[in-house]
């Protein structure tokens, strides 16, 4: 080896391009024909398709080779396999298929969603079948009522939320509900030297008759009311006159006295003696029981009677007219 001269094939001679220059052409750089890069001795790195080996086998056929600067011909038609060239997982022991599957497809279309309409109609099926349910249940029920009046108007034995709460009539047809009783002043028994008398006008009593003379202590008139339904509060009401200044009587009920004092109040503002305008009614709410109730307004120690009375009333409850 001489200054100069490194020797043949040296790694930085290995051009594959030598050939087309002068000092390539002078080593003896040819193009290529075969498997070198142009150079004499040099490496060759050219592998024929599908010389490859897969899982240490070689494949079957090797791709022809054509001259520099012309392309090989292909083999196949478009579409089909080449012989020259597979996948490796084509080949034994070359691996096997990825995790990626092919999307199946049913009908030969389009993929299809959930099936909304099988939904629903389950759902409008549902629904149908619990309102003829309902239906049927109602049907049931006024078939038993209709069932129930048919054997003699026996009822079941669960209760009723519909019953009324207001009383009936009894077994008689007599009505319980409790009817306004009056009585005029000549109906009235008298005591304590209380008298009647027609001379002033207004009374409503029959005839116009009034009872007079209460301004006495001892005077008194009595009622004894019949047929009180039931025990409770009723409303005993007063027609009267006075004039002038304010009154007040006892009221007794069944013998004792009720409350402080029943009010006769001048509530037609008549002046002073003026008992032909001073006509108008009070009332109380006295307790009462079953059967027959005795009342009686009398002038006791300290009450005021300067009135003229002419009829009593009754009515059930706490009322006002």
């Amino acid at each position: 080896m001489t200054p100069g001269n490194n020797g043949a094939s040296t790694p930085e001679d290995d051009d594959p391009f030598g050939y087309l220059y002068a000092d390539g052409q002078a080593n003896g750089a040819q193009p290529p024909s075969g498997g070198g890069y142009g150079y004499p001795n040099s490496v060759s790195r050219v592998r024929a398709v599908g010389e490859r080996t897969y899982g240490g086998q070689q494949a079957a056929q090797q791709a022809p080779t054509a001259p520099y600067g012309q392309v090989p011909q292909q083999q196949g038609t478009f579409g089909q396999p080449n012989a020259n060239y597979a996948a490796p997982e084509t080949f034994p022991g070359g691996g096997g298929p990825t995790g990626r599957q092919p999307v199946q497809r049913g009908g030969g279309g389009r993929g299809r969603g959930p099936n909304t309409k099988g939904l629903l109609i389950g759902a409008v099926a549902v629904v149908a079948a619990v309102v003829i349910g309902i239906a049927v249940a109602m049907a049931n029920g006024d078939s038993g009522t209709d069932d129930d009046k048919q054997a003699g108007g026996q009822t079941s034995a669960a209760p009723s939320t519909s019953a009324s709460a207001s009383p009936s009539a009894s077994s008689t047809g007599e009505a319980t509900e409790f009817e306004q009783q009056t009585v005029d002043a000549k109906a009235l028994k008298l005591d304590g030297g209380a008298s009647l008398a027609s001379d002033v006008t207004g009374a409503q009593a029959d005839g116009g008759i009034y009872v007079n003379n209460l301004n006495n202590t001892g005077a008194s008139v009595t009622w004894t009311v019949n047929s009180i339904p039931e025990d409770g509060t009723y409303t005993l009401f007063a027609h009267y006159s006075t004039a002038g200044e304010d009154q007040a009587m006892t009221l007794t009920v069944n013998g004792k006295v009720f409350g402080s004092k029943i009010g006769l109040d001048n509530y037609a503002h008549a002046k002073d003696g003026d008992f032909t305008k001073g006509w108008t009614t009070t009332y109380s709410w006295p307790t009462l029981t079953k059967g027959t109730n005795t009342l009686s307004i009398s002038c006791q120690d300290g009450d005021k009677c300067n009135v003229l009375l002419d009829q009593l009333y009754l009515k059930e409850g706490r009322v006002t007219s």
